[in-house]
């Protein structure tokens, strides 16, 4: 069973994520609760690590892996360009549940972009996500912490229940919002163009800039 990383008269916040951080950089694969459902976390630099979280949801190659950064000067090394436009969506929604794809960097695993040469990136604004990358001090995977095909989770247990015995930790901060997960919006194209409306609705991206 996975360990559990919870608040307690023993163990602060602070302490919690420091150990999930450092299990992520033995190359360990966490639960961790988000603004959106509960991800599915590897040190995004580790190829190995990530070849975990596939076999861990059961899930195909096919399917590219995004990730949450630290702030907003983190994209540079993982991407090729930042057009003007998206920096106005980064100013407006970042940290939020809006995931950018970017046109990934040569150094960015095929396994993340799945082949595609894109890149979905998002900071968090849940303090246990955000914590955890800031420890780490590399980018995050923020797939869905579930079996594909299955549900989301948005509490712990039900995380435990799916896939407890496929991961090294849950980092049981409470239950998350769960309802939508993040925006998609991919800004390798002209116009940009929304891949899934999510938490954040194309009205309001729309006032910030031109989409398809």
């Amino acid at each position: 069973m996975p360990e559990i990383l919870k608040v307690d008269a023993d163990n602060s916040e602070e302490r919690i994520l420091t150990r999930a951080a450092v299990i992520l950089a033995n190359g360990g694969i966490i639960a961790y609760p988000t603004e959106t459902f509960y991800g599915l976390g590897a040190d995004a630099t580790n190829e190995k690590a990530i070849e975990k979280i596939f076999a861990v949801k059961g899930r195909n190659f096919k399917n590219p892996i995004s990730l949450i950064i630290g702030q907003a000067d983190d994209i540079y090394p993982l991407v090729q360009d930042v057009p003007e436009a998206a920096k106005k969506l980064m100013a407006a929604f970042w940290p939020g549940a809006l995931t950018i794809v970017f046109l990934a960097a040569n150094n960015i695993s095929p396994l993340l972009t799945a082949g595609s040469g894109k890149i979905g990136l998002r900071i968090s604004s849940h303090p246990g996500a955000q914590g955890i990358v800031q420890k780490l001090k590399s980018p995050l995977t923020a797939t869905s912490a579930n079996l594909s095909g299955a549900p989301e989770c948005t509490r712990a247990s039900e995380v435990a229940e799916q896939i407890g015995d496929k991961i090294d930790a849950i980092v049981d901060l409470g239950n998350t919002p769960g309802a939508k997960g993040s925006t998609i919006i991919d800004v390798t194209c002209m116009p940009f163009a929304i891949l899934r409306e999510g938490a954040i609705s194309r009205k309001v991206i729309e006032k910030c800039i031109d989409i398809k």
